[in-house]
């Protein structure tokens, strides 16, 4: 079903696994400590920009379980091929960089509901987490530079061109995030990391420097 998982991709999963067994049957505090508040918050430390996409929601909350099964398993669809093309440095800067840019997207969105009168409490107290944005943007990537992939999806009956899915990610994404449907959901944060994803994709793809 997936793709044979190569060393980077394969490591990611098995931290993320590592992450959240720690933080739901460990120590349940890391939560507080790795993921990321919003950067005025007073809980906002440095390295939840990173820690954050190792985090996922916690069993019996919210989407539980599924948030980490749904993200690992696109990871293990799209990322082995994007590894062994890009190469493992490029890889991870695509992996992290789109992680951190869905981070910034999200901030900024923060920042306009503060404008707006949003509960400005709330917004310090509520973290984001979770490697949707990291994976966006290497969903992005994919289509970017495999166009014309054909891809296959549980309930349709037919494959997709690869080149229809950056669009109808940020499409769906923002009229979720601006409709506020399925709250508690980082909308912004996808459509950060699947623009970055899109960007380095395309300059990569642009230069040719898809082999390191």
């Amino acid at each position: 079903m997936f793709p044979k998982l190569t060393p980077v991709t394969r490591n990611i999963v098995i931290l993320n696994v590592i992450f959240y067994l720690a933080s739901n049957f460990v120590y349940p505090q890391l939560y507080d400590i790795f993921s990321v508040f919003y950067i005025e918050s007073p809980f906002f430390r440095v390295w939840q920009i990173i820690t954050h996409m190792f985090m996922h929601a916690p069993m019996g909350y919210g989407i539980g379980l599924t948030h980490i099964l749904f993200n690992m398993l696109t990871l293990a669809s799209f990322g082995p091929v994007l590894e062994q093309v890009l190469g493992e440095r490029k890889y991870i800067m695509l992996y992290f960089l789109s992680g951190i840019g869905a981070y910034l997207l999200n901030c900024g969105w923060n920042y306009f509901e503060i404008m707006q009168g949003a509960n400005v409490q709330e917004i310090y107290s509520i973290p984001m987490m979770g490697a949707s944005g990291a994976i966006f943007g290497v969903v992005a990537a994919f289509s970017t530079m495999f166009p014309d992939a054909k891809l296959f999806f549980m309930f349709i009956p037919f494959p997709i061109k690869a080149k229809y899915l950056l669009p109808g990610i940020i499409v769906i994404s923002l009229y979720l995030g601006f409709s506020g449907s399925m709250g508690g959901i980082a909308h912004f944060a996808h459509i950060g990391g699947a623009i970055v994803g899109y960007i380095l994709a395309k300059s990569w793809k642009d230069n040719q420097y898809r082999i390191d």
